[in-house]
């Protein structure tokens, strides 16, 4: 009788869990946000990157403490004719914002970093909006161009972080490649870890004040292009409608 009875609970629990994985799936087919299904919990993502069978990737720059450097990365980058992405915090923009006439002017697109660079799950969700819009609104006010893109300080996010900035015509981004330039590693190291991980749909997380960025960038671009890689923006990458986002964060159409 005990072996029955232990039988039959693993039979049950077995079901159990088919009938949550049955679930889980139906919610990520049916949903057109970031959401997942997390043993029992809807949890929200950001995209990381993007399913794509066109070795389309896009590199991106967060732009917060300074521009040593920037010079230099426009300059590589037009010399290469390549349109990225920068994320601009709000007292960046305030600062720089020649520098930021200048991105623009090179045609490359403007996301907001925030406007203070915190930790925003720490916040509460009038405190992200403000963080948000404030920054929103600076970054158009300078460029003249419409802000659609957002990428978290630290990467650091939860659920009410990405649902407002969903809620205010935000796409939160992330990213699957991280060169680790922050870390003032070596530009072989920086170019070596870039190179080995970038796929097809891949975006690419530089700083804009990496020491040895500069010194690094060449080479990748140039062993990415060799690979047939397509470099493009983070807004001509993703889908902005009829999508899904998998457990791992990468966004494939949906359907």
């Amino acid at each position: 009788m005990k072996y029955i009875f232990i039988k039959k609970r693993q039979i049950l629990i077995f079901l159990l869990a088919t009938v949550i994985f049955a679930l889980s799936v139906v919610l990520v087919k049916t949903t057109n946000t970031k959401e997942v299904f997390y043993g029992g919990n809807l949890k929200e993502l950001p995209i990381y990157s993007v399913e794509r069978d066109d070795n389309k990737i896009a590199i991106s720059f967060d732009c917060a403490w300074g521009v040593d450097y920037t010079d230099k990365l426009l300059s590589i980058l037009k010399d290469e004719e390549i349109t990225c992405t920068f994320f601009a915090v709000e007292f960046w923009a305030d600062k720089y914002g020649d520098y930021l006439k200048k991105i623009v002017d090179n045609g490359h697109e403007v996301g907001t970093h925030s406007s203070t660079h915190p930790k925003m799950s720490l916040l509460d969700k009038n405190s992200i909006e403000k963080e948000l819009l404030s920054s929103k609104n600076k970054i158009e006010e300078i460029t003249g161009k419409q802000v659609q893109l957002f990428r978290a300080p630290f990467g650091d996010y939860n659920d009410t972080v990405i649902k407002t900035a969903t809620d205010n015509g935000l796409y939160t981004i992330q990213w699957d490649v991280d060169s680790l330039d922050w870390k003032e590693i070596s530009a072989k190291e920086i170019a070596q870890r870039v190179i080995n991980k970038t796929k097809s749909g891949s975006i690419v997380l530089f700083h804009n004040q990496g020491t040895n960025t500069t010194l690094a960038l060449p080479e990748i671009i140039k062993s990415l292009k060799n690979k047939g890689y397509i470099f493009v923006k983070i807004s001509d990458l993703i889908y902005k409608e009829n999508y899904k986002i998998l457990p791992n964060g990468r966004q494939i159409k949906n359907g």
